[in-house]
Parts: structure tokens; C-alpha cells; sequence
């Protein structure tokens, strides 16, 4: 990071996290909470050894290994016997094994193990992981346990060991080891994985798909263990492969959404994972033909073990969920899919590979080369190799780097997800914020005093006010590409029907949109695709802006999310090609534009504002 730019992150509440980061190492925080918030970027979706499809995949890595990794060290690759390491460490990590057959699998190295003789176990032993890993996830699919791999004792022991793990890991002030597991569930394979964090060192013990693969069995447990002190929360991963089965207007039983319900998922299930290596699930062309950047990282389209089938998509995506979440507070009193925002891996080779130069798969021996990867066709794993992405990273504002104001800040929802850069991103929403706000060296503190950051409600609108303001900043990751321009992405309920809207609030290089069309030039595009390289002469390293809301209507239940946007670099499938001396695949982008997605901001208005609907085609068949 240059002077220049720390200079502007320490004046903007960046603390100690940037300044540590600018001498190489990891933002570590200091003694002393920052009652700003310093932002803190980490891994929550990770897989080790003890994940049976992990095993199966050729990963013999190790929760200490993973968070090793994470820390910045340099870590063996299992399944190639090469040294990885992360560019930029982390300073946070959660490694979420499935919970079921948790650590079942890595008792079949043990010599003389009966589980060797096991039809799963002769299956690895002839090197046909494939066809152990299908097994494995029929099983879950149709919710029928292999009893000899299903061994509770085995599983509870394996459960202690991974929290001993991160507790060997966490240390406060320095680097934050959760403590979390992965819950399956995938009927008749549609994906509803949830992962489980907590505040502590974790409960005896975990839930898992066999025990029911119904979300709202998920939160009897978790409300269970918060009665018992731990304090716990779930996130939701890879709703682009749901078959529109993660934010369904409806009830596991097929029954209309209703006030309880909604409001149990929201003490539940605080934010959801926007990107990660299976996809991003922001949105789709389909659902969003006016944004001409909803078509990023939507090739992979899989189903889990249904092979290549393109599911359903109209309550896949997060931002028709968010937009369905405000008509359902209209509708009902109370908003089911009142998510933030994180990113995360989901990697199953113990490594969260972010940077887009330094890929080395994610799925043990089905992409562990850049010639598998480039060459493979559709893998056990889902898809080609070559349709997954790097992994994404979240940013977390945090007063301190320790596991209580790590989870705090994600269950308030100030936090945001990244496509894989560390790109820094503050958004605020008020009534009059000043229009020179961005400018002030003192913005985040009067930002604060004078509304809320990203997760929160706007208070009530003042009856002098005409319409929200907010105020959103974005600087660079100094290892990636300038910035292209911010974007604040805006949803509402109008007539019973979603509407969405995205406006530029910010544009690198002076340029400026059409005032007849409100079309933007296009920022450019430097890379030689040729040599995988790239400059940074064109975009900006940070932008900022105040935005007020042209088309506000008092009346109506909205929610804003900010989209930071890069200039286009290299994807990782253009390096692979570029090192191998092969062709860049066609079927694949050979650029990308990185991104950050925040938390939203809601409005709700007053009862009295609220006109009264006599129907609401958007919803209305799932309303009681």
C-alpha cells in the first residue's frame, strides 16, 4: 500500500489492520478497540480432511493445516506434494466440515482399521474416490446414512478435535479461529447447506442432515444451544444451486411463510454467502436483463449429484430473495430474508485460494494441476473444472480482531463479500447526510453519528426529510486491479411486485453517463490476454460518493446494497493457460471484473405511510 493510501485508510478508520497490512503482514488490529471499527478479512466456508467428499476428492489436509494456511504460512499441497501460499494472509478463519460423517473417513488411513474392509473403504483403496465420493452423496441426497460410516461416538470425537483445533489457533488481537460446522442438507438434491457458527468454543455436539434436512429442525437446534450459552448463528451457501429451493417463499412443508416463521429465520440466519468457488448468487441475466453486470461467475449450474442439470432460478438468487424480503414486511410484519452479506470458499483441499494469480484448485485430485484444469471435462465435483471460481473473502468492520467481535459483527451484519480482492468498502445510510460527507477526513465518525452502516435500518424519516441519503467509499486491494466504479443497487415493493434499479454513484477517470440514456462508457480493459497481464492506467484506487435517492417514495418498503466493481483482470483460467503455454479456453471468460457486495440497508416506512393493497400478485398464491 502506497503512503498516499494508507494515509487515507488510517484517516478513515482502517486502524491498525491497514497499516499492519502495508508492511506485508495481515491487519492484526492492536490493543486498544477501535470504536470505529477496523475491517477484518477472512475465510468462513472451508473443508478439510474430515469432510467425507473432501477425503474422497484425494485432500489429506488437516484443520491445523488450513488454518495454518489462512495465517499465511507456506503448506504442503496433499494431493501434489507442492508448497502453496497465500499472498495476503488472512486475519480470520472458519473451517466447516459437513457434520455428517464428520472425520468418519480419515480412520481408513489408520492400519488395520475395519473400515478398510468396508465396501467405501475397498472402493479408495482402488483409487476409485469417484465413485466412494457418489456414494456418499447419494446417501444424503436420499437422507439414508451408510450405517458404518455413521458412528456417533466416531463423529462426537471427531467434533472435539476440530474445535481443539481452533481453539489452538485463535489468538486474540492477533488471528480469530470460529468455531463452525457445515449442515448438508440436499433433498432429492437440491442444495440448502447451511453453515453453523458460535460465539464460543462450540456445543458437545453438532446437527447434521440426518437428523432432518428441514431449515426449520436447523433452528430448533440452534436455539437449543443458545439456551445453553452458545450464542450461534447460520449462513446459507450456494442458493445459485438450489433449484430455487434456499429463498422459497414458503415453508420446508410447502406451507405459506408466516409471521413466526420469518422471524425465527431471522434470528437464525443472519447473513448469506454471495460468491464462492461453485458460483456467485447475486443474480442472474435472467432475473436481472438491465444490469449489465449480473452475468458474473454463472456458468457453474449444477445440481449436487445430479450432474450438469440447470435448476430453476427464481428464488436462487439473493437479490429477488432480499426484494421478496421487504414485500414479505409488507405483507406479513416481518422480513424472513433479511440477510448480510458474506463470500467464502467452500474449498475441499484444506486452502482458501482468493487470488486469482495464485490458484491451485479447489477440489483435491479432480482439478489439483493447471492442466486438469484446463483440460478436464465435468468432474465428479460438479462441473468442468475450469466453471469454478477462485474463492471469495468477507470483510468483517470490527472494533477488535478476537472471536466474540468477529461473530458480533457478523450476526449486526457489518460485513461484506468480496469476489477474492481485498477491496475495502464502507456504506452508510441517513437522513441529510452532507453532500462534501465522502470528502471530510472525520466522515466515518460523523457516518456513524448521523445514521447506520451497512446491516442496519434506517431510523424514521424525519417529516422535514424528503428522501434517504447515503454515503459509500471503496479502495483498491493494492494486489488487484483500480477501481471501475460503485454502484448502489436498490429494491422495493410497489403494487404487490419486486422492482429493482441500479445506479452509478461513482465513475472512475472523470467519465460520466449519458443524462438522456444514462448508459456509462465502458472503463476500458488493459490485459493482454496474451501474457495474463495488466496495468492500472485506467480506473481509480478509490472512490467515493453521497447519494440521495432520486425515485424515494415514503410509502414504499425498500432495500440498498452497494456494488463496488473492478477494471477487468486476468481470471485464473487465463494465468493457468498463460504458464502452460496452452490456448486461453474460449468457453470461459478470459477476463473478469472483481467485486464487493455490502450488507443492505433497509427502509421501512411508518404504518400510517403504508397504502393499503387489496392484492399482491407478486406473492400472492404463498400468502396464508
Amino acid at each position: 500500500m502506497s503512503k498516499t493510501l494508507l494515509a487515507l485508510a488510517l484517516s478513515l478508520g482502517l486502524g491498525a489492520a491497514a497499516h499492519a497490512e502495508s508492511h506485508g503482514e495481515p491487519g492484526r488490529g492492536s490493543a486498544t478497540p477501535n470504536p470505529l471499527n477496523n475491517v477484518y478479512f477472512g475465510e468462513q466456508h472451508l473443508h478439510t480432511v474430515n469432510s467425507p467428499d473432501a477425503f474422497a476428492f484425494g485432500t489429506r489436509s488437516t484443520p491445523d493445516e488450513a488454518y495454518r494456511f489462512c495465517k499465511g504460512e507456506a503448506v504442503k499441497k496433499s494431493t501434489t506434494g507442492e508448497m502453496v501460499k497465500k499472498s495476503t494472509p488472512y486475519d480470520w478463519c472458519a473451517v466447516t466440515d459437513h457434520a455428517e460423517y464428520l472425520g468418519v473417513m480419515p480412520l481408513l488411513l489408520q492400519p488395520g482399521h475395519p473400515l478398510q474392509q468396508s465396501e467405501i473403504g475397498k472402493l479408495l483403496a482402488e483409487g476409485k474416490g469417484e465413485e466412494a465420493f457418489q456414494q456418499i452423496i447419494t446417501s444424503a441426497s436420499i437422507n439414508q446414512p451408510i450405517s458404518y460410516m455413521a458412528d456417533p461416538k466416531v463423529m462426537a470425537e471427531a467434533w472435539t478435535k476440530q474445535k481443539e483445533a481452533a481453539e489452538k489457533h485463535n489468538a486474540p488481537g492477533t488471528f480469530t479461529a470460529l468455531v463452525a460446522f457445515e449442515w448438508s442438507s440436499q433433498p432429492d438434491s437440491q442444495n440448502l447447506h447451511h453453515n453453523v457458527f458460535f460465539r464460543d468454543g462450540g456445543p458437545d455436539a453438532t446437527f447434521t442432515a440426518f437428523d432432518s434436512v428441514h431449515r426449520e429442525d436447523l433452528w430448533t437446534y440452534q436455539e437449543a444451544q443458545r439456551k445453553k450459552g452458545h450464542d450461534n448463528f447460520s449462513i446459507p451457501h450456494n442458493g445459485n444451486v438450489s433449484n430455487s429451493l434456499m429463498y422459497a417463499p414458503q415453508q420446508s412443508d410447502g406451507s405459506p411463510i408466516d409471521q413466526k416463521w420469518a422471524e425465527r429465520s431471522t434470528r437464525n440466519t443472519v447473513a448469506t454467502e454471495i460468491v464462492q468457488t461453485k458460483g456467485a448468487s447475486e443474480t442472474h441475466p435472467a432475473l436481472s436483463p438491465y444490469d449489465e453486470f449480473a452475468d458474473f461467475e454463472t456458468s457453474f449450474k449444477h445440481l449436487l449429484g445430479s450432474g450438469g442439470v440447470l435448476g430453476r432460478i427464481d428464488h436462487s438468487f439473493i437479490r429477488r430473495a432480499l426484494i421478496d424480503g421487504v414485500g414479505f414486511q409488507e405483507m406479513i410484519g416481518a422480513n424472513p430474508f433479511k440477510y448480510g452479506i458474506v463470500a467464502g470458499a467452500d474449498s475441499h483441499n484444506a486452502m482458501s485460494t482468493n487470488e486469482e494469480f495464485n490458484y491451485p484448485g479447489v477440489h483435491g485430485n479432480t482439478d489439483k494441476t493447471a492442466k486438469i484444469r484446463l483440460t478436464a471435462g465435468r468432474t465428479v465435483a460438479g462441473e468442468a473444472p475450469k466453471d469454478f471460481g477462485t474463492p471469495g473473502a468477507t470483510g468483517v468492520w470490527a472494533p477488535e480482531n478476537t472471536r466474540e467481535a468477529i461473530f458480533d459483527a457478523i450476526k449486526r451484519k457489518e460485513t461484506y463479500g468480496t469476489s477474492g480482492p481485498l477491496i475495502r468498502l464502507r456504506f452508510f445510510g441517513g437522513w441529510g447526510y452532507p453532500a462534501g460527507l465522502a470528502k471530510d477526513p472525520a466522515f466515518v465518525q460523523k457516518a456513524y453519528d448521523g445514521g447506520v452502516p451497512m446491516g442496519g435500518d434506517l431510523p424514521a424519516k424525519p417529516a422535514a426529510t424528503q428522501a434517504p441519503s447515503f454515503v459509500v467509499w471503496a479502495l483498491k486491494d493494492p494486489e488487484s486491479g483500480n477501481l471501475d466504479r460503485i454502484q448502489i443497487v436498490k429494491g422495493w415493493y410497489k403494487n404487490g411486485q419486486g422492482w429493482e434499479k441500479i445506479y452509478d454513484v461513482a465513475l472512475s477517470d472523470g467519465r460520466k453517463a449519458d443524462p438522456k440514456t444514462g448508459n456509462v462508457p465502458p472503463v476500458g480493459n488493459t490485459v493482454n490476454v496474451k501474457t495474463a497481464r495488466y496495468t492500472n492506467s485506467i480506473g481509480d484506487s478509490q472512490l467515493a460518493a453521497v447519494w440521495t435517492d432520486p425515485d424515494f417514495d415514503p410509502s414504499l418498503h425498500a432495500v440498498y446494497y452497494v456494488r463496488a466493481i473492478e477494471i477487468p483482470t486476468p481470471r485464473w483460467s487465463t494465468y493457468d493457460a498463460v504458464t502452460l503455454g496452452m490456448p486461453v479456453p474460449d468457453d470461459v471468460p478470459a477476463t473478469i471484473q472483481e467485486r464487493a457486495w455490502s450488507s443492505p440497508i433497509w427502509y421501512t416506512p411508518e404504518a400510517k405511510l403504508v397504502k393499503k393493497r387489496e392484492h399482491y400478485p407478486g406473492l400472492q398464491q404463498f400468502l396464508p
